[in-house]
Parts: C-alpha cells; sequence; structure tokens
C-alpha cells in the first residue's frame, strides 16, 4: 500500500469514529458520498474469503473456539434451529451470530431476545445477505454489491437496524458468502467493522450431514473460527453441534465470543 493510500484510509477511519461517536449519526446519504469520494478510483485486485484484512481466527493459544452461527435470511433461509439454540443456552455455550436484515425482519421477537441475551454476541451479517464488492462481482450465483455506495448500504442499514433494536452497534461484519475485495474490506474497517472470516468450515452452508459437521468440528485446534448456520432447522447442524460440543469439551476446548480475544 502506498503512502496516499495509507492517508487515505486513516482520515476515512477517522471520519467513521467522529461519525459514530456523535448522535443522531450522519444521514445514509451524505456517508455514501464521504465514502465514495474516498475511495473513487481505487481499484479492488484481491477477490476472495481470505484477502487483507480479513480476520480468520482468534489470536491465541488457548484452547477456545468460537463459534460462528449465520443467520442468512434468504427466501429459504429465514428459519431458526430452535433446538441448537435452546442446547446452547442450557449448556452455556457462547456463540456469535452473524444476522442479516431479512431474517431480523422475518423473526423480531426471536432477534431481541437473542439480543438480549449476553451468551450471545450479535455481529453484521448485511441487509441483503451480498458479497462485498465494489465492482459487482458475484459468487455461487449471487450478485454482490454494485458500487462503493451499495458496500456502505449493505453494511451500515443493518448496523443501523440492529443498534435501533438491541442498543448496541456491531462491530462484527461478514459478507453474504463471505467474500470481499480488499476495498470493501477497507470500507468495512471505516464502518467500525472489523471483517470476520474462518478458519475452520463447520457446515459447507447447511449442507453438511451431522456427520459432517461433528467431524469438522472434532477437528478443531486452538484458536479456530467456526463457520456455521443458525437458521436451517432441517440441516445437520445443529445435530452435528450437539453431538460435537461435549466431545471438544473432553478434549480440553472452551467456547468463546469472538470479541473475548484478538484476531488475526
Amino acid at each position: 500500500m502506498n503512502k496516499s493510500s495509507i492517508t487515505l484510509s486513516i482520515s476515512f477511519i477517522m471520519l467513521a469514529v467522529q461519525t459514530f461517536a456523535a448522535a443522531p449519526p450522519v444521514p445514509l446519504e451524505s456517508l455514501k458520498q464521504q465514502v465514495t469520494a474516498r475511495f473513487a478510483g481505487v481499484v479492488p485486485t484481491k477477490w476472495g474469503e481470505r484477502v487483507p484484512g480479513v480476520r480468520t481466527r482468534l489470536d491465541t493459544k488457548d484452547a477456545v473456539i468460537a463459534l460462528t452461527l449465520d443467520a442468512c435470511g434468504s427466501a429459504k433461509g429465514k428459519g431458526v434451529d430452535a433446538r441448537l439454540i435452546e442446547f446452547l443456552i442450557r449448556e452455556q455455550v457462547p456463540a456469535t451470530l452473524f444476522i442479516n436484515g431479512r431474517w431480523i425482519d422475518a423473526n423480531p421477537e426471536l432477534f431481541r431476545q437473542l439480543a438480549a441475551n449476553p451468551l450471545f454476541e450479535i455481529a453484521n451479517h448485511g441487509i441483503r445477505h451480498k458479497p462485498a464488492s465494489v465492482t459487482g462481482r458475484s459468487v455461487y450465483g449471487i450478485a454482490g454489491t454494485k458500487d462503493i455506495g451499495e458496500v456502505v448500504e449493505e453494511i451500515e442499514l443493518n448496523a443501523r437496524k440492529i443498534e435501533a433494536i438491541s442498543g448496541v452497534r456491531p462491530k462484527l461484519y461478514r459478507s453474504g458468502t463471505a467474500y470481499y475485495d480488499e476495498v470493501s474490506v477497507r470500507i468495512s474497517q471505516g464502518l467500525g467493522h472489523e471483517v470476520a472470516g474462518y478458519s475452520l468450515l463447520g457446515d459447507a452452508g447447511a449442507t453438511f450431514s451431522a456427520a459432517q459437521v461433528k467431524a469438522a468440528l472434532l477437528k478443531a485446534i486452538p484458536g479456530d473460527i467456526a463457520l456455521l448456520h443458525m437458521n436451517h432447522p432441517e440441516a445437520g447442524t445443529g445435530e452435528g453441534i450437539i453431538a460435537a460440543v461435549p466431545e471438544l469439551k473432553k478434549m480440553g476446548f472452551h467456547f468463546v465470543r469472538m470479541s473475548e480475544y484478538p484476531l488475526k
């Protein structure tokens, strides 16, 4: 990164800090204009799940695992694995919940309950579950955000929705599909969000069987961030987690929210 890029990033981050320390927040259209002006002409060169700035692990050697559960809110993804949530609460297993705006709209009371439970940390999964691109790139047949302004909308609209309901602005963001270009990652950081990737693929988009989920989780090493889903009760995810957690505990692992450790 050259000196001008560093200066650009720092000035944008400072603007964001000032913006979100104030009340009320900057109007969305004004914020979009500010961010677009700062990143105009910056062309991304990378695309994927692990571009620079994406945090994929907990920065620790402690025997801890962060379970992260996405709720994507697609037409077939507005459900909830109630058995899994009940298990986590009963066994006092913390988790970080990446919640999409459409899922919140479909499950408003449940979202309030989850947000009020200190066992869970609420994180940002975008307002429309789009891959994070400033050029409209797509993946898995899902169209990404088309430009800088839409990246801001995707992150900021859901951040404000979560904060309006829960009283807490999320500090972590995972895009729909967990794909990014590096410019979108920098925009997310400027909006006060670390970009949360993963190191352990727990359920492959809720397509794994329970046995596959359990097997994946039992390969965990200290500091892993496991990517799983909470919005597909018909999938094997919940049963696999329920089977794996007691064995992981016997192996000496503890479960934490992502924010409890530095990220790398």
